[in-house]
């Protein structure tokens, strides 16, 4: 039987799954489950997620403990099918990697930490094509699992109760508030190829803070080692990795010298990480009707990715004396080098006066990405330098490229209130507000990093991109939940909110539910959202340098943008429509389903590569301008010049629908069986797309579409349509196995030689599709429990070790076999596929509870 034919069996063996608590490591005991009253979604007090009139999702601390890589980011794509994580990102994205639900922008989802409003990253993710391109949201690797109670997902827009951002839905993480007791965890493990090596260590611990109060603490150390994958570099070595004959000579002894010869091409893998976290969450009540609390956390990472490789006479020289220098004689592979640091604190107060439940609270929040480019050169200096000078000189290798930092200050306060008006049950009245700055700033690298070029791979920020921005808003809303009859449950949200930098935003909400019995009930919300664009999407401004490329990320949001004909960013408008039903035929027995529609009206996506030269050809002479006005080199444009800008530039529509089952049995003697089923069906369609402005339209080099098929795949087709992930924990006494199954749809995205959708002008290579059938994925974990505060896991994520397709070859006009995409490696991964390009992750972990 083959892999994927044993998959599908445990897939439906397994036949049920609900990503919550039920997809836990082992059965906790009753005193053990984590209360199922939810906060997310509802001003309620004492709602249950079971009850909700919004579809809303828990993942416990068992669920997080079953997933082997202990990344936030990891444990909620293998617990929720409705959402995906990124495997791969471009330049300095592959050291920030995202998630996103229901298949639109991770900017669409709000993160909440115990109900506050969490930071982003200053990391933006450019690549254009990737369903994550745009990226700019909260880094979920600086929470780690060990900290988190548990975390409640609210798969429904909800802009008018919590403001920007959720479209897509609200992840609220809450923090452990234990006051006592601690926990420890050491887990390791590498990827079946060898490489990728993994280890973590975690401390959580809980202290009483006075007579009423509480301190409950948790430290991290994470490490992750690169990985590689495709196969050798086309340009200087042929398919079976010979070294090719038609090369410079200088070049071929370069390549052989390498000390990753043959595979001298490192660029496709994963990052390597070093990542320190420290959390925070405490509380002291003063009395039964005020209690103060504060919550923070800490984290530094240092990441390094590989970059193309670079040939030998890359970097060259003349003396003075008229002698040819080449102080690389073994070529080079520049990294990114990423220095951050993360830091968010709350402080607040609440309490309850008259009947009336307040809270108060201020939060900061920062993030400050340092940039360099290691192992690296800037042909143009070193030339210079050299040809003053009748001996070879000293070549600087590293660089600072500049720091990126997104800060943001949030004062929320609310009130809530229940009143008795002659209805099933009192009905609920909140109202509140928040005021937001919001802080944004490029600061320029040295100049070295940017002059003539920059260093290869990742030219620094030039004093051109530098600035700061900031915006101001404030809102208000107010919320009505009420019970008019036994059985009925109805909802009224809205929110007025202004920005300082494009005016007012009107939202509202209507949410209601009707059981018919205790066994079932049907639901359905109506809303319309927004999201304001990001200030790194409206400012952010680089360069991104290919061995024969340069494209310029444009900020749209500024004069060069607008000469070009591109407005400035203005926020995106969301309709959401859901309905279904919750049912529980059987007292162990929980089925949902929800179908739902998301409309966005002018959805900010990146642009397809806008040229402005191909080879010797103009295509746009304005976008050459404006790269020129910025003081882009263009030396290292011999095969393509371009901008990338983000815009406003399409109307789309999701539908999809959310389904699960949850089911538990129990054989006696300690032999129980918890038996889950996932299921998401997602599908985006472009109802729009906005024109090219005319400046840069040029037919006969067919650039006269905003979008090109790659972008547009990139939004619709890149991530599954279908997502499924079935679940079956069985608990014998101390012993536990734990089988998941994920199944992906089809997913494919239109590339050519240009990275683009389209070929080349004249080439006639047209454009390939690159397409990842049905797959399923297998993870397995088994525990015993030592002793009852020691516990042993081994176990396997991706168990079969499927690989990730990779880029056909397909032939070039020059005669050659390329990658399809124009990848320099042959036999690349395909980077969007939806499980991973490592394949096989197998790790052990120890758990002592204390």
């Amino acid at each position: 039987m083959s892999p994927l034919s044993k998959a599908a069996l445990i897939s439906l063996l397994a036949s049920t799954a609900l990503p919550t608590a039920a997809m836990a490591q082992e059965a906790p005991a009753a005193d053990e489950l984590p209360s199922d009253i939810i906060v997310t979604g509802t001003r309620v007090t004492g709602m249950r997620a079971a009850d909700s009139a919004a579809p809303v999702q828990v993942v416990g601390t068992q669920a997080m403990a079953n997933v082997g890589q202990q990344d936030l980011t990891q444990v909620l794509a293998q617990s929720l099918p409705s959402l995906n994580f990124q495997a791969f990102g471009g330049d300095t994205a592959n050291l920030t990697l995202t998630a996103a639900l229901r298949g639109l922008s991770p900017n669409d989802t709000l993160v909440l930490v115990n109900g506050k409003r969490r930071h982003f990253t200053a990391n933006l993710a450019v690549l254009g094509g990737s369903p994550y391109s745009g990226a700019a949201t909260t880094d979920l690797s600086f929470i780690p699992t060990n900290s988190i109670g548990r975390i409640e997902i609210l798969q429904d827009g909800a802009a008018a109760q919590y403001g920007s951002d959720a479209i897509a839905g609200v992840v609220n993480i809450i923090l452990k508030d234990q006051s006592e007791g601690g926990l420890f965890t050491a887990t390791g493990g590498q990827y079946y190829e060898g490489d990728g090596k993994t280890f973590s260590t975690a401390l959580n611990m809980g202290f009483k803070l006075g007579d009423s109060g509480f301190v409950n603490v948790t430290g991290e150390y994470k490490f992750h080692d690169y990985t590689q994958r495709g196969g050798c570099d086309r340009r200087y070595l042929t398919l079976d990795c010979k070294t090719r004959t038609d090369i410079n000579p200088i070049d071929a002894a370069g390549v052989e010298a390498n000390p990753f010869y043959p595979r001298v091409n490192t660029i496709n893998g994963d990052a390597k990480y070093s990542l320190y976290n420290f959390v925070l969450n405490a509380g002291y009540d003063f009395s039964d009707a005020v209690s103060a609390y504060a919550f923070g956390s800490y984290g530094k990472r240092k990441a390094y990715a590989y970059e193309n490789y670079r040939r030998a006479t890359r970097i060259s020289g003349t003396t003075s004396e008229g002698e040819k220098v080449y102080p690389l004689p073994a070529g080079f592979n520049p990294q990114e080098h990423l220095d951050e640091e993360d830091f968010s604190l709350t402080g607040g107060l609440k309490g309850t006066v008259s009947g009336w439940v307040w809270d108060l609270s201020l939060t900061y929040g920062r993030d400050a990405v340092a940039l360099y480019t290691l192992d690296s050169a800037n042909p143009t200096i070193f030339a210079q330098q050299q040809s003053v000078n009748p001996d070879p000189i000293s070549l600087q290798r590293n660089f600072y490229d500049g720091t990126l930092v997104n800060s943001e200050w949030a004062v929320e306060a609310g009130v809530t209130k229940d009143f008795e008006v002659g209805m099933a049950k009192p009905l609920t009245l909140a109202f509140g507000g928040q005021w937001r700055k919001d802080t944004y700033a490029i600061q320029s690298g040295e100049f070295a990093s940017w002059f003539g070029g920059g260093g290869q791979s990742y030219p620094g920020f030039a004093p051109t991109d530098a600035g700061s921005y900031s915006r101001k808003a404030w809102g208000a809303y107010v919320d009505l939940a009420m019970d008019p009859v036994e059985g009925l449950h109805l909802d009224l949200a809205g929110r007025y909110e202004h920005y300082s930098d494009f005016g007012k935003v009107w939202n509202g909400k209507f949410t209601g539910r009707y059981d018919f019995s205790p066994a079932f009930g049907i639901r359905g919300t109506v809303s319309n959202g927004f999201r304001a664009p990001t200030l790194a999407e409206s400012y952010y401004s680089s360069v991104n340098v290919g061995p024969g490329s340069t494209f310029g990320q444009l900020p749209p949001n500024s004069s060069a943008a607008t000469v070009l004909g591109f407005a400035p960013l203005k926020p995106e408008k969301a309709t959401s429509f859901s309905a279904g039903f919750v049912a529980h035929p059987l007292s162990n027995l929980q089925i949902t389903v929800d179908a739902y529609q998301i409309k966005l009206k002018k959805r900010i996506v990146p642009s397809a590569a806008i040229f402005g030269s191909l080879g010797s050809d103009i295509v746009s002479q304005a976008v050459i301008d404006a790269l020129i006005a910025r003081g882009v080199s263009l030396a290292d444009a011999t095969s393509y010049a371009g901008i990338n800008i983000f815009t406003n530039g399409a109307d789309t529509r999701t539908r999809g629908v959310e389904a699960t089952v949850d089911y538990t049995s129990d054989f006696g003697d300690g032999a129980k069986a918890n038996w889950t089923l996932g299921f998401n069906y997602n599908q985006t369609k472009i109802e729009k797309i906005y024109p090219l402005p005319a400046a840069v339209v040029n037919t006969a080099f067919s650039q006269t579409n905003l979008l090109d098929p790659n972008s547009i795949d990139g939004l619709t087709t890149a991530t599954p349509r279908v997502k499924i992930i079935a679940n079956a924990l069985l608990t014998f006494g101390d012993f536990s196995v734990n089988l998941r199954e994920s199944i992906y749809g089809v997913t494919h995205q239109r590339t050519s030689f240009s990275g683009s959708g389209y070929g080349a002008p004249g080439d006639g290579s047209g454009y390939t599709v690159l397409r990842i059938g049905t797959s399923a994925i297998t993870d397995l974990n088994l525990g015993y429990k030592i002793t009852p505060k020691i516990r042993f896991d081994v176990g396997a994520n991706n168990l079969f070790d499927k690989k990730a397709p990779t880029v056909p070859l397909v032939d070039h006009p020059s005669g050659s076999k390329r990658p399809a995409n124009g990848a320099n490696v042959y036999n690349p991964p395909i980077t969007f596929t939806p499980w991973g390009i490592n394949g096989g992750y197998y790790y052990a972990r120890a758990t002592f509870n204390f």
